[in-house]
């Protein structure tokens, strides 16, 4: 990290290389940003970082949404006929590499 002259001085420069691609990358960032990255357990692949989702380094695109249907019997003791149905709206984001995951909208 390395403050930056002509910005707030709670934003540094954080750098930083992807594990999988090897890929460095740099970019100002918020103190509490990155205190709350450091301060939890680390993915391999993703890093959340200030509300954005990044692969290889660059901040992941929206690609599309989905509607997911998940299906769950009322109980364990009905027939299979009486399931509950519940619908997810999630949005998929993608990386430059092809990555991609969903999220819950």
């Amino acid at each position: 990290m390395t403050d930056l002259p002509d910005h707030p001085a709670d934003v540094v420069l954080a750098s930083y290389t992807c594990r999988r691609c090897r890929r460095f990358s740099e970019h100002p960032a918020r103190v509490a940003d990155l205190s709350i990255v450091l301060g939890r357990e680390q993915t391999d692949d993703v890093l959340i970082f200030g509300g954005h989702y990044m692969h290889c380094g660059q901040p992941m695109e929206k690609a599309g949404s989905e509607l997911r249907r998940l299906t769950a019997p009322l109980s364990t003791e009905d027939a299979a006929e009486d399931a509950l149905d519940v619908y997810l709206s999630t949005r998929v984001i993608r990386c430059v590499c092809g990555f991609q995951m969903e999220l819950p909208e």
